[in-house]
């Protein structure tokens, strides 16, 4: 249970700093509980224990306060471990292992299937996603410095190549990800499926 009484002369609201946080904590809890649809600012209110002209005065909208909200989540962390190969699956498991242990694993989902018809969130959280994504650019980006990448590969594609098991399991076949996953994941990526006769 999350205190946010402040034991000060403001009869149980929490200060301001204390309010931001308890605000976004609400908010991910709230995402993660009932989806980014049945989210209100009454409840996100409700919950942080504070009324909702104070999340007003900060946000003025649900849809700010929930991008907001997300970006605390844990992104990719960027690794440099003198290969592609090392950074993909520290950087991934790193990841994975977070995603299992925050509420990434139910927000992500939600915002990313509310994302597919709410063009006003896209443009508030694709910015957001690219930014989050820096790290797995910047790997590749070491890796055709080194040389590791074939003349003219898409980088970016590349990347979605390596990550894109993570959405399909998620999105499409309802399975749940864990960091067990990546070591065979970025294999079958690097190495690819077909085998190369001499």
């Amino acid at each position: 249970m999350r205190s946010r009484a402040d034991g000060g002369a403001t009869a149980g609201r929490p200060r301001s700093e204390e309010a931001h946080q308890a605000i976004l904590t609400a908010t991910l809890d709230l995402l993660s509980e009932v989806g980014f649809s049945a989210l209100t600012v009454e409840g996100v209110a409700h919950r942080a224990g504070v009324g909702k002209a104070t999340i007003y005065r900060r946000w003025p909208s649900k849809l700010p306060l929930v991008v907001e909200a997300f970006g605390e989540l844990p992104a990719f962390e960027d690794v440099d471990s003198g290969s592609l190969e090392g950074d993909l699956k520290a950087m991934l498991k790193r990841f994975l292992e977070s995603f299992v242990a925050t509420p990434l694993a139910t927000a992500y989902p939600s915002l990313a299937a509310e994302r597919a018809h709410n063009p006003d969130l896209g443009e508030l959280l694709d910015p957001m996603l690219r930014r989050r994504r820096q790290p797995l650019a910047r790997a590749f980006e070491r890796a055709r410095e080194r040389g590791e990448l074939a003349p003219g590969v898409d980088a970016d594609l590349a990347a979605d190549l390596v990550v894109g098991p993570i959405a399909v399991r998620l999105f499409f076949r309802g399975m749940q990800v864990h960091p067990d996953m990546v070591e065979p994941m970025v294999d079958l990526a690097l190495r690819g499926l077909v085998s190369r006769r001499s």
